[in-house]
């Protein structure tokens, strides 16, 4: 009796002190009670188009009251038909699943219960090792202790791995059959049911076979179970598994993968990468699915285009935002997203602007007082530079027009006036109205920066000019339209978007009117389209860098096309290959919109004929524009100025230089206007 009872004592004790070792450090259950599921978040198009999911662990939580029956059943007959009988250990289980694995020689029953393997996913790691086993079955019973039955169920079936990245039974539902777990039917319940022993081994998208005879399994024991009749496991036993076809969303889950990851570092900027890929949020974007996919195709035809015609351009990018709004519609960030190739060229890339940076000269012009016809000098001229250097700029074509309009100085892109313009109104001042706009990038302020000297990005083009057709209103470009978190509240709107205004409407509108007479006639003829449109080409003077950025009411545009290595293309213009693009992008943007030209809110300003020279009332001899007004702004002053007759019309039938000989109204070389940064320039050491 001694030599029994002491071995019992010892093996108590032994035992004892396992239990007490491995409770030591146990965590507390009762963290249930506040825990927070990881889920997916899901992006999508603003037509309702899945583009994204980005997450850890792909789940989306369902509450247990909307998972079907028969999947609950088929869960409980394959890993744990007991479920309801037991307090979180049932070892007539483990020892029937032992003896049924051993016996077919496969895994075919676990061996824990629902409420372990839940101890175990939650708070324990998987190795296999007695101690991990023990703290798990302590767990199990904590967890029965402080829990009903219908809520582990529930975090059960939303915690686990179902495989192809799925976790939880909604995840899998939709990575399986295309459809929330709510509408499974019973033969797809159980295909569900037996994924979670071996994910890999018995996923349809590895084993077809071997997916099958797990279903068919499950169905057996279901029947065996009383849960469905003979004939239900006959019927769904000999139907064949079908699941959906096995794809990503896109290039590594995304779709529209340029806008899409710009998308994505928006919202981990803003929110931070733990709510992004935690939180569950349903992010609705301002991504115009139809329109960013023909962005794409405008882009790889261009560059086509261009390479066909020896060019030797590679690259190309477009950014459209939608003027009221701010929304950004599409985003191509190069001719192909691919696993080597990823920069985004529409918001990464930083290029000489060219000519078309003049917008920003001129506009700021026009706020400091110049108008459309003002009139300015195209004739040579030199300054001297801070470091007491000579800058002469020059003209693409080597000539000069003398006398002629700021509306046809843009038109004809003449480098030498808006070098002037922006020594007369001031580098800071041209500086300032491009921030305000929408220039991130850091500007230098040099003559040159009027001839496109700096360096921005496609996406920071098409947001500034878009204050122009927005008469004067500056909106943020966003991706996102609304944001909801998972719990359904919404945490972003930008449904109504808010603007500041930035431009008097009397220069926004004459900027309109004026970049519209350089599509119509001028430097961007290739851009025109079937309604009224304006814009600005851009070129540097090494054609490492060819732009068109332009809008209509409705859509601002940027189009840039150029070299990845940065090296010239084979004189590729502006209005060349980029303008095309523009073009061929803005009609199909524009399919189904009422044509509309620019215009000034109605009531808000009145029509006045001035001296388009001095801006006063005309005098008997000054050239006439017309001019808008708020009421009670306008001159009353008669202009007493002598000017020259037909000043004021150079461009359209004709002007006079300043020697008073004539000049033709479109310049000889007409086809191939420039508008460049002039090789040779001799720039400020600091540039």
């Amino acid at each position: 009796m001694v030599l029994f009872i002491l071995p019992s004592i010892a093996m108590a004790g032994l035992a004892t002190g396992i239990v007490v070792t491995c409770s030591k450090g146990l965590p507390n259950v009762n963290s249930l009670l506040a825990y927070k599921p990881v889920e997916t978040t899901r992006m999508y198009s603003s037509d309702g188009d899945l583009i994204a999911e980005l997450y850890e662990e792909n789940r989306t939580w369902v509450p247990l009251s909307v998972i079907p029956e028969n999947l609950i059943n088929a869960v409980m007959a394959i890993e744990d038909d007991q479920f309801f009988f037991h307090s979180g250990i049932s070892f007539k289980g483990l020892g029937r699943a032992l003896f049924a694995n051993l016996e077919g020689n496969e895994i075919s029953q676990g061996g824990s219960t629902i409420t372990m393997q839940l101890a175990k996913n939650l708070f324990l790691s998987s190795e296999q090792t007695y101690k991990r086993k023990i703290k798990q079955m302590m767990l199990s019973l904590e967890i029965e202790r402080c829990f009903t039955k219908e809520e582990i169920l529930e975090l059960y079936l939303n915690q686990i791995p179902f495989g192809s990245g799925a976790f939880g039974v909604e995840a899998a539902s939709e990575i399986y059959f295309g459809k929330s777990v709510s509408a499974l039917n019973l033969k797809e319940a159980a295909l569900l049911a037996g994924l979670p022993q071996a994910p890999s081994l018995y996923s349809p998208y590895v084993n077809m076979e071997a997916a099958r005879k797990r279903r068919n399994l499950v169905l057996l024991r279901m029947k065996e179970l009383g849960y469905i009749t003979t004939l239900e496991a006959k019927e769904a036993m000999a139907s064949p598994v079908s699941v959906i076809d096995y794809k990503p969303i896109g290039f590594k889950g995304f779709k529209s993968p340029y806008f899409s990851t710009y998308c994505l570092q928006e919202l981990v900027r803003k929110y931070g990468s733990e709510k992004i890929y935690r939180g569950g949020l349903k992010v609705y974007s301002t991504l115009d699915s139809k329109l960013q996919q023909y962005g794409q195709d405008c882009v790889r035809w261009g560059v086509d285009y261009g390479i066909s015609g020896y060019a030797y351009c590679d690259q190309g990018a477009l950014v459209c935002i939608e003027n009221k709004t701010g929304y950004i519609r599409a985003m191509v960030g190069g001719y192909e997203y691919k696993q080597n190739d990823q920069f985004n060229r529409a918001w990464q890339a930083k290029r000489q602007p060219g000519s078309s940076f003049k917008i920003f000269v001129y506009t700021a012009a026009l706020e400091r007082g110049f108008t459309p016809d003002t009139i300015c000098y195209d004739n040579p001229v030199t300054f001297t530079t801070p470091g007491g250097e000579s800058y002469s700029p020059m003209n693409s074509d080597h000539k000069f027009y003398g006398a002629i309009p700021l509306r046809d100085a843009i038109r004809w892109s003449r480098n030498v006036v808006a070098v002037k313009t922006i020594d007369e109104i001031g580098i800071d001042t041209v500086i300032n109205y491009a921030y305000k706009m929408g220039i991130k990038e850091k500007l230098p302020p040099v003559l040159s920066l009027a001839l496109g000297s700096a360096t921005v990005s496609p996406l920071e083009m098409a947001s500034a000019v878009s204050v122009i057709p927005d008469m004067g209103i500056k909106i943020e470009p966003t991706t996102i339209i609304k944001i909801v978190d998972s719990d359904g509240n919404i945490i972003e709107d930008n449904s109504r978007p808010r603007g500041e205004e930035i431009l008097s409407v009397d220069t926004a509108f004459n900027m309109a009117q004026m970049l519209k007479g350089a599509v119509e006639s001028g430097t961007g003829t290739n851009a025109r389209i079937d309604r009224p449109a304006a814009g600005k080409t851009g070129t540097t003077s090494d054609f490492k860098d060819a732009w068109f950025v332009g809008f209509t009411p409705d859509y601002t545009t940027s189009v840039w096309v150029g070299r990845d290595d940065n090296q010239s293309m084979n004189h590729v213009y502006g209005g060349d290959y980029p303008a095309m693009i523009w073009s061929r992008f803005m009609l199909y943007a524009h399919k189904g919109l009422k044509s509309r030209d620019f215009e000034l809110p109605s009531g808000k300003f009145v029509k006045v004929n001035v001296c388009s020279i001095s801006g006063l009332l005309p005098g008997r001899n000054c050239p006439e524009a017309a001019h808008m007004f708020e009421p009670g702004t306008e001159p009353n002053i008669t202009c007493t100025m002598t000017h020259r007759k037909n000043m004021s019309n150079y461009g359209e039938s004709g002007g006079t230089t300043d020697n008073g000989s004539r000049k033709p109204a479109v310049p000889s070389n007409s086809g191939k206007i420039d508008d460049t940064v002039v090789d040779g320039v001799v720039l400020p050491p600091d540039e």
